[in-house]
């Protein structure tokens, strides 16, 4: 007397390249206009919780799909757009005007502002009458946002609280940016 054995059969789960290249299809959707920001999000979503390869093809169904040469234009293409972004941003801030760090001896906060009793007076609408301030602490310069309306930058980001410089940071108050440079006798 023989026995037989059956195990049920499950498809065959999804392979990361399969999800990948789903996902590249979706992104070059976006990339050719033939995808909403939000169309794509949902998508996105979708295709990271599929579980076969019939729940991919549905949500890249209306999407054509690229050939090597569309592929290489549209990498150029965007190879070439973040050039051009970062040669604007390194000519601008070559351009800035100088902050000089204050002298390391003096001991007291660099105050900024508009307020008129304030170390560096700025007079813009976007700088709050008390700003920020600029400190020796430690060997280290240290910026302080002392709860401006419009904000106190380094480098393109918002300090909240306080935040290491050095020379040749980029700083903004409001509207206004200088870059940090050192006098040479520190």
């Amino acid at each position: 007397m023989t026995s037989s054995f059956e195990f049920p059969t499950y498809p065959a789960r999804l392979s990361d390249a399969e999800r990948d290249k789903a996902l590249q299809v979706l992104r070059d959707g976006v990339a050719m206009g033939r995808l909403s920001h939000d169309t794509f999000v949902r998508r996105m979503e979708l295709a990271l919780a599929a579980r076969g390869a019939d729940e991919l093809a549905v949500l890249t169904a209306d999407l054509p799909r690229e050939n090597r040469l569309s592929r290489a234009v549209l990498g150029t293409v965007e190879a070439v757009s973040g050039f051009t972004v970062r040669l604007r941003r390194a000519w601008q801030a070559e351009r800035l005007p100088k902050l000089l760090l204050p002298h390391a001896a003096g001991g007291h906060p660099l105050r900024i502002g508009r307020d008129p009793a304030s170390g560096l007076r700025l007079n813009h609408e976007t700088v709050s009458r008390v700003h920020a301030e600029l400190r020796r602490q430690g060997g280290l310069w240290v910026l302080r946002d002392l709860g401006s309306t419009n904000g106190t930058t380094v480098n393109g980001r918002r300090v909240v609280g306080a935040v290491v410089v050095r020379e040749g940071d980029q700083v903004g108050f409001g509207r206004i940016s200088f870059r940090l440079a050192a006098h040479r006798d520190q």
